[in-house]
């Protein structure tokens, strides 16, 4: 299901134009239109999910198998010597888009592109709370 004014969905839709990649039933990618460099894609479900903890598990798994199949193809048509694929939920995160979509990001030594800053726990016993905190929360 798609919704009506999403702008993933309208590019989906044909109603706005991109630059298409690969497109199967469950699957679109195309050219970002801002793109971190030459080759950064996008690839989005067909159906509107606002973000990964809506996804369908099963689309979900044919998604990544489309980033297996479109990054390497991405890597020799850059000339890349690797990849990022990231994905963002929710404002606070960078999320711009409210429909679940993964970016493949060519990536060549020295381009300059930094991703996070470091922050190391203050102890041993700290991260350990953390993960228990987290192992709390997993249902």
């Amino acid at each position: 299901m798609q919704e009506k004014d999403c702008l993933f969905c309208r590019i989906i839709r044909g109603e706005i134009p991109s630059s298409k990649v690969y497109e199967d039933e469950y699957v679109y990618a195309f050219l970002d239109i801002a793109p971190s460099f030459a080759g950064h894609t996008l690839v989005v479900p067909k159906n509107h999910y606002e973000n990964i903890l809506d996804i369908d598990v099963n689309e979900a798994s044919h998604i990544f198998a489309t980033i297996q199949k479109i990054a390497p193809a991405i890597m020799k048509a850059t000339g890349a010597e690797g990849f990022h694929v990231l994905q963002n939920n929710n404002e606070v995160a960078g999320q711009t888009v409210f429909h679940t979509h993964f970016h493949i990001i060519p990536r060549k030594a020295g381009d300059g592109m930094t991703l996070w800053t470091p922050t190391p726990y203050e102890s041993d016993k700290k991260r350990d709370e953390m993960a228990r905190k987290i192992q709390v929360e997993i249902h």
